[in-house]
């Protein structure tokens, strides 16, 4: 997919077989991955490198959850631009509607469905 071509992911979670699953997928429509196990080692990243395109986030996390993330991201003038799709394995009713007001501008629930997970980074970057 040519618009996702050496776009920059950053995938935030501390599940390494999630990681590597989206890792091997995304660097088939030639995206540049990022990876951060938790949010305070993504906020590091962020704050000390580099731009991102998009943001992958996992809300349940140990150390810096997704939503305590979100809210470091969305109160930083120097990062509340990134967009961020936030997931979730135990998804919950109400979930979508809890991540978009703290702050993703797109959810997915796991396991995580390749196609609708394209289609979403497309719509953002």
């Amino acid at each position: 997919m040519e618009i996702l071509k050496n776009k920059t992911v950053l995938i935030v979670d501390d599940e390494s077989a999630n990681i590597y699953a989206l890792r091997n997928y995304l660097e088939t429509v030639e995206m540049k991955i990022e990876v951060a196990y938790n949010g305070e080692e993504a906020i590091t990243f962020l704050s000390e490198k580099k731009s991102v395109d998009i943001i992958l986030l996992d809300m349940m996390m140990p150390i810096m959850d997704g939503y305590e993330m979100l809210h470091v991201l969305r109160n930083s003038d120097s990062l509340k631009h990134i967009p961020v799709i936030a997931f979730t394995a135990k998804a919950m009713k109400g979930d979508r509607e809890k991540c978009l007001e703290a702050g993703a501008w797109g959810y997915i629930s796991k396991p995580v469905n390749l196609k609708i997970l394209i289609d979403l980074i497309t719509q953002w970057v």
